[in-house]
């Protein structure tokens, strides 16, 4: 706790009595004791210019959350969770940047990415359990920009996104 800036405590009225603990954390904008303000807020900058991405993974929750950072950081971001339902998404929203997990159910990141760059050019970032030398040789030779492994940390992503938001859009 006091390594994220927060405190823990317990508190009981005697056996059998029960007990409560109380976990205090600070809060996401820094503001509480112990956060490191410089840090949150050098993070929550907008990246320039906001990219309209596209993250694709099976796994909700990790989806949404990366959906929530990456709009926190001003990009426009939509949200699938499959390889058919990620190329219906991607033909009305047309994203310039694609967030696609290798291990996705009915069609895999691999199959999505070459669906998705047959129809329109696309900057794509491959986001993995797997990283291995191997696994990143193989998004590269699959033409992803580069290979994250998850969990995706905010300090890796936002520099990625800011370098391929600088790169001229593919043919």
């Amino acid at each position: 706790m006091e390594a994220h800036g927060g405190t823990v405590s317990a508190h009981s009225d005697g056996p059998g009595k029960g007990r409560t603990f109380v976990v205090e954390l600070p809060s996401i904008d820094g503001r509480s004791a112990g956060a490191d303000v410089r840090d949150t807020e050098a993070r929550r900058q907008p990246s320039t210019p906001p990219l309209r991405i596209l993250v694709v993974d099976d796994n909700y929750d990790a989806a949404l959350a990366l959906q929530g950072a990456l709009e926190e950081l001003g990009h426009v971001v939509a949200v699938a969770h499959d390889g058919p339902s990620a190329l219906a998404e991607a033909a009305t929203f047309k994203p310039q940047v694609g967030l696609l997990d290798i291990g996705l159910p009915v069609m895999d990141g691999y199959e999505l990415a070459a669906a998705m760059r047959a129809v329109r050019p696309v900057r794509l970032v491959a986001i993995s359990g797997y990283g291995q030398e191997h696994d990143r040789q193989r998004s590269n030779a699959a033409g992803f920009a580069s290979h994250l492994v998850k969990p995706v940390y905010l300090d890796d992503l936002v520099p990625l996104l800011d370098s391929l938001s600088e790169l001229p859009s593919s043919p």
